[in-house]
């Protein structure tokens, strides 16, 4: 397993490797890249400032991958995800899973991403024409989390 909070951008396709040439049982690696968007809400977005608690963030995605991984038949997971000044069309978080087969590895994915949404302490700023703002947490993340319980 594999956590990773940082600033600066990653090779998703290098990351990815890393785990499909880990193992010679692996049969699939599901995978999940979130970027920056130039709307939301309506308002054109110029920027996006993330925020963490550091130790504690890495503390909280760890719990999520072994949540994944005690639901699951996976074989590695790996989460990074980044921090700091963003533009529109950066990556912001890569979610990767490997297993023996697909449909493991889609649904842990799935639920590592869902709870990363709302359970990871991570705090949103973006710019927009309207000035600046606090992203709160959307009611459609919670919906994705409870579906898992």
């Amino acid at each position: 397993m594999t956590v990773r909070v940082q600033t600066q951008d990653f090779d998703a396709g290098f990351e990815i490797s890393l785990l499909r040439n880990a193992r010679k049982d692996t049969g699939a690696v599901v995978s999940f890249i979130g970027q920056v968007r130039d709307l939301n809400e309506g308002d054109t977005v110029s920027q996006l400032t993330l925020e963490h608690y550091p130790g504690m963030t890495e503390k909280a995605l760890e719990a999520i991958v072994n949540q994944a991984q005690s639901r699951w038949d996976i074989f590695d997971a790996i989460v990074i995800h980044r921090v700091g000044i963003l533009q529109p069309t950066d990556q912001i978080v890569l979610v990767a899973v490997s297993s023996a087969h697909r449909g493991e590895a889609f649904k842990a994915c799935e639920f590592i991403m869902d709870y990363l949404k709302t359970e990871a302490p991570f705090w949103k700023k973006e710019v927009t024409s309207q000035g600046e703002r606090w992203v709160d947490a959307k009611l459609t993340d919670d919906d994705a989390r409870e579906r898992w319980k």
